[in-house]
């Protein structure tokens, strides 16, 4: 399926949410996602750029992949055969 596909399947599926909606309620609406346009738009890269690094630690890998392993608790018994 193409991405364009698929905005317009998410399109026609909202349409169809929203279509029993009140004349005043869909003029809201209109309103609301008008005002949203005039903002300024994000661009993906910068919003995903705020992640790298996100993580500080002052452990090294190894240590934490460790410290993970160790705090694991598993409750469960195997069932005897």
């Amino acid at each position: 399926m193409k991405a364009a596909d698929l905005n317009f399947n998410l399109v026609d599926a909202y349409f169809r949410l929203l279509e029993n909606l009140s004349p005043g309620n869909k003029l809201e609406l209109i309103t609301k996602l008008s005002e949203s346009l005039k903002g300024p738009q994000k661009s993906t890269e910068e919003s995903i750029a705020h992640l790298y690094g996100s993580f500080k630690s002052s452990k090294t890998a190894e240590e934490i992949i460790n410290d993970l392993n160790s705090s694991r608790n598993f409750t469960r018994t195997p069932p005897e055969l």
